[in-house]
């Protein structure tokens, strides 16, 4: 990640660009890592950082704070931020705690407990917001990839055995992956939905399990293979705020864009309207079982399934150009910048 160009600028763009939120005052960083945006802080002009890291990696973000004299300013707490007690809470707190279409890997949570334990009272969040979007996709080479795939468990003599017995088995376990990797904007058969993410404010439960109810109305004639899920945020500096975007059409990061497949996909024409929701629900994985559920209005023709993904989801990343040909619908798919009125789905009141 610290070779993510684009993430590792915008933090740094965004702390130093908001100097005077950070200059003199207590700053903790949550999930630290290497303690490169505790660093940052520190460039800032912070009072002092305590740099928050469960893991072994908080031994290397203490060499690198003291092989940058920054010792004295930045603390290196290794420990689980849920069990961090400080004498005073902080003004400030920063993290990195987005994955893959946002909420995977679920290091939101222990920000907002941060936020609930450790932040004074109208206190910055940096990030604050954010949008989950999603919108419908078709791609007949990554449907076909995947056909292919489940093709090997349709043999009856395979070195005299017959393999159909977990047909049904291999079928559910290759739909039910995300396929990470960028997305081409001309596969998208409509603007996107959204869903707003309030981290000043939301709770430990409106992560727990939420949904985005839709309303699509396709721009062409196509398969609708299943639904493509990407996330902006917005860092809220007094002097100016900064937008980091992982839309199709924007620079690769490396959280890129995932794809939730549907089993069999459903025939649209233009302006054919697509109907239904999507659930999110955690799973102890550390990722999220999403809930697919969508219906053409205009056939009746409807189709579900369960996109399961886990905290190591760049193990599913899609290296196959192919989907990167399919031909353009409307255009670029449109983003709202942040910070949005009213988002399109809703997550439950706790």
């Amino acid at each position: 990640m610290l070779q993510d160009h684009i993430r590792t600028s915008l933090y740094q763009f965004a702390i130093l660009e908001n100097a005077a939120d950070f200059r003199d005052k207590t700053v903790l960083d949550v999930g630290a890592g290497t303690g490169i945006l505790s660093f940052f802080a520190a460039q800032a002009g912070a009072a002092h950082v305590y740099a928050v890291e469960a893991s072994g990696m908080a031994r290397y973000a203490q060499r690198l704070a003291e092989a940058n004299r920054l010792g004295d300013v930045v603390s290196i707490i290794n420990q689980r931020v849920e069990e961090v007690i400080l004498k005073n809470k902080v003004d400030v707190l920063i993290s990195e705690p987005l994955g893959i279409a946002l909420v995977n890997e679920r290091m939101l949570e222990s920000y907002l407990i941060a936020r609930d334990n450790l932040l004074k009272p109208g206190g910055k969040m940096f990030p604050d917001a954010a949008v989950l979007f999603a919108a419908p996709f078709t791609d007949p080479a990554l449907y076909l990839e995947q056909q292919q795939k489940l093709g090997f468990w349709t043999q009856t003599n395979f070195y005299g055995i017959d393999l159909t017995n977990l047909q049904a088995d291999a079928e559910k376990f290759y739909f039910s992956q995300p396929v990470v990797g960028p997305v081409a904007p001309g596969s998208l058969l409509s603007p996107p939905t959204s869903l707003h993410f309030d981290f000043n404010t939301m709770s430990l439960a409106q992560l727990q399990k939420f949904e985005m109810p839709f309303s699509f109305v396709a721009a062409g004639m196509a398969q609708l293979h299943g639904f493509a899920l990407w996330f902006d945020c917005r860092f809220p500096g007094t002097q100016r705020h900064i937008h980091l975007s992982t839309a199709p059409h924007e620079p690769l990061t490396h959280w890129y864009q995932v794809r939730a497949l549907l089993k069999a996909p459903i025939a649209v024409g233009a302006g054919h309207t697509l109907e239904g929701r999507l659930d999110f629900e955690a799973n102890d994985a550390r990722g999220y079982n999403v809930h697919m559920h969508v219906r053409n209005a205009n056939t009746g023709v409807s189709a579900s399934n369960v996109c399961v993904t886990q905290c190591a989801l760049h193990h599913f990343q899609y290296s196959s150009q192919t989907s990167q040909s399919t031909p353009a619908f409307f255009g670029a798919a449109e983003t709202v910048p942040l910070p949005l009125p009213e988002s399109n789905g809703h997550a439950p009141e706790p």
